[in-house]
Parts: C-alpha cells; structure tokens; sequence
C-alpha cells in the first residue's frame, strides 16, 4: 500500500534530483536533517507546512510543493454573519462566568456602564457637553479621545480587560445616535462602528472567530447606518485575516481581492492588497505576492488623512508594506531575506507598542530559527515573552507554536534547554 504522503515525497525526490542536490545539501539548505528529509521523501513521515515552503523555495518549484501539502483548513462562513439582529435582544459577552463561557448582560445595563464609564474617563464624573453642539456632540468628542486611549491599551493589555468597556462605548453611541440631530448622529454611529470593528479584532485575538466575524459585522452594520457602505470593504479584509490564520490561501485571496473595488477608499484598498499579498504567500506564489506588494504600497502612498477619523487598520506600524513583506517572505520559505525585512521594520516600531512588537517579533524569531541560526532566535524572543503573557493573543501563539517546534528539533543547544520549558507553557497559553 503507498504512503499517504507519497505524493509529495516522489514529487520533492524528483525537483532535488533535477536541481542536482544531494539528499544531504537540501536538508543543509533548509536546516532540517537528513534522516527527516529522506522519511519526507519516502512517504514515511508527513511534511509540515514549514518545510514545504522552505524546499518550495529552495528548489524553486514556484508554489507546485507547497500545493501538495493537506492542510486542515476549518469552516470559514463564505458570507458575512447574519443579519437581522434585534437591537432589544442584543446579549453582551461582558465577563467570565467561572465556567468556561460568559455572564449575559442586558443592553441597558451596558448601555449605562458605558456612559458612567466614559464620564467618569473624561469628565471627571460631568456629562461630557460640546460648546456649540449639546451633550451628543461632547458624547462625540469625548468617546473619540477614549478610543484613542483603547488603541493604545490595547498594545499591552489582555483583551479580557478592554472589552467590557469597548462593547460599553459601541452601545452607549448606537443609544445616542437616537437622539441627536442628523449630522451628529451619523458621526455616532460612524465611532461606534469603529468600537465594534476593534472588539472583532479583540475577540480574534481570545481565539473566538466565530464572535469576530459577529462583531465584524455589527462594524458594517452601524456604518451603514450612518451613511458609511465603505466598512463593508474592510470586513472583507478582516474575514481574510482569519482565514489566513486558517493557512486557507485561496479563500484568502478571494476575499482580499472583493475588498479591492475602485469604489472603496484607498486605505481600505491598500489594506486589502497587503492582506492579498499574504494569501499569495501561502500558496507559494511569489511573483503575484510582490505585484500585490507593489499595488499596496502605491496605494497606501496615495490615501488621504482625515485627522478626525480613526484610523482603520494598525495604527502601530511606521512601514505596514515593509512589514507585511517581511512576514511574506517567510511563507514564501525564504526565512533569511524574511528575518533581516523584520529587523529593519521592528527597528521602527515604538517599544510601548508592545502587541505588535510581539506579534512581529515572534515572527521574526521563528524566520532566523528556520534559517539555522537557533542562538539568536532564542536571545531574540526571550525578551518578548512577558509580553506575550500580558496581551494573550491567539494570533502570536499561532507562531510561538511554530517556533516551539522548530527549536524541538534543536533540544541539544543551551540556548533551547533554558528557553524550551517557558516557551511551552505560553504555546498552550489560554485565553480569556
């Protein structure tokens, strides 16, 4: 009986033969060992998405091994979450039960900690007023500022701990909206949207994609409701986010490249040819992943900034094209190129933003781990795993699992025997 992993074997023994290489210089070119290597191509042992892309890369086989690998991939819903949500029945996940799941709090109830909260914040315990237009407008200005504050929070805090206020603010200013003029109330509704949009990203980040795309559409919703049809655009590229973190390149791509309409803003466009570009990735196709690169890049360039507007996407990232290049090349298998992009990039990136320091950098750990330089990609994430343990982001552990494991392979060097027992432990961290 062939092995279930035949396929790609025979098709990794054929590309070395044809590119010349020893079963010995392959496995020193992508730092795997011999013995690994010759039960990969023997259809003994399964090849891991990792080493597919590093022998994709180093044998120059333009996507065709990386395509071989069976990938788990889970149930994305192909469209938006549903519709027609009762706004009296809306039930707010606010706080742990003990139990595994959430306490249900009414509306009302959040509706009325999110105003306490926001006066208590910003006024000291005084209803926020604008001088020229009323309790709404200064609701407005003040919610803004909070939202800053949130963002910035949020770059070294758990999202347990931001999202009951975060969900607070989105109710406080759908309830508002009701009861202001025209203008203001388009605004409100304009801010809570992006309340909810950054609670969809929280909530991926305790690992819970289904209530991200739930949040990522009351997002739509409430823009929409204020006149704002572009949001939709940007959900589309927050729905690629998760099936990229599912290894789902296509579904990816699909989607990145519904969120790239001339009728879109540029940012969002930008955005979504980035998020294009690491679907590219995945597959292994590295001319469509620089165009895409490319087409960001002269986007991002081009978009106009509205000071009074938060700003959608990362607001931490100096270079957001350079970085996501960085993180491309990884998935494209070229691990060496990919860590020196990341040192140039995080070089950039302010120290008190410490989520993307430690999603990127964790990155960056694992390129030079893959690359063969185990020493420094220990010395390099050592310092960032309290901050791992202070954001709990279900996306990091994503790579800390897979730097775990490549360093597995490397149990005898110091280095990983200091690093290993920690290193472990955070890649089961639990979420909250």
């Amino acid at each position: 009986m062939p092995q279930p992993f035949s396929e790609f074997g025979e098709e990794l023994r054929k590309r070395r033969l044809d590119a010349g290489l020893s079963l010995t210089a392959l496995a020193s070119a992508v730092h795997y060992s011999k013995a690994q290597l010759s039960k990969v191509e023997r259809g003994i042992k399964a090849p891991s998405r990792d080493l597919a892309r590093l022998c994709d890369a180093a044998l120059h086989a333009g996507g065709a091994l990386i395509s071989l690998v069976a990938l788990t991939v889970g149930d994305v819903p192909k469209e938006p979450a549903p519709h027609g949500v009762d706004e009296e029945e809306w039930v707010m996940q606010l706080s742990p039960d003990g139990s595994g799941g959430f306490q249900p709090v009414g509306r009302r109830q959040v509706v009325g900690a999110g105003a306490a909260s926001l006066m208590t914040w910003r006024t000291g315990g005084q209803i926020p007023v604008s001088p020229t237009g009323g309790v709404g407008a200064g609701m407005l200005d003040a919610s803004r500022s909070l939202f800053t504050h949130y963002r910035r929070l949020g770059q070294s805090a758990e999202p347990g701990i931001l999202l009951p206020g975060l969900i607070a603010q989105a109710h406080t200013l759908r309830e508002l909206s009701a009861h202001v003029d025209a203008r203001t109330r388009r605004e409100l509704l304009a801010l809570g949207s992006r309340y909810a949009e950054y609670v969809g990203w929280l909530v991926q980040e305790t690992g819970n994609e289904q209530a991200a795309l739930w949040w990522t559409q009351r997002a739509v919703d409430l823009a929409a409701a204020g006149g704002d049809r572009a949001l939709a655009g940007y959900a589309l590229v927050r729905r690629a986010l998760i099936t990229l973190y599912q290894d789902d390149a296509e579904q990816t791509v699909s989607l990145a490249r519904r969120a790239q309409s001339d009728t879109l803003p540029t940012r969002i466009r930008g955005l979504a040819a980035q998020r294009e570009a690491q679907g590219h990735a995945l597959a292994g196709d590295s001319d469509a992943c620089m165009r895409a690169l490319d087409r960001a890049r002269t986007l991002l360039a081009r978009q106009e900034i509205d000071h009074d507007t938060p700003v959608i996407g990362s607001m931490h990232l100096p270079d957001s094209v350079g970085m996501v290049t960085g993180w491309c090349l990884f998935d494209l298998g070229e691990a060496g190129r990919a860590a020196e992009e990341l040192d140039r990039q995080l070089a950039l990136v302010s120290p008190d933003a410490v989520r993307t320091q430690v999603r990127y950098g964790v990155r960056r750990a694992l390129a030079y781990a893959s690359h063969g330089e185990i020493d420094h990609a220990c010395d390099l994430v050592a310092p960032l795993l309290d901050g791992v343990t202070a954001v709990r982001s279900a996306t990091v552990t994503i790579d800390l699992r897979r730097l775990s494991r490549v360093l597995a392979r490397h149990s005898t060097h110091t280095a990983v025997r200091r690093l290993g027992p920690r290193l472990a432990v955070l890649s089961r961290l639990p979420f909250s």
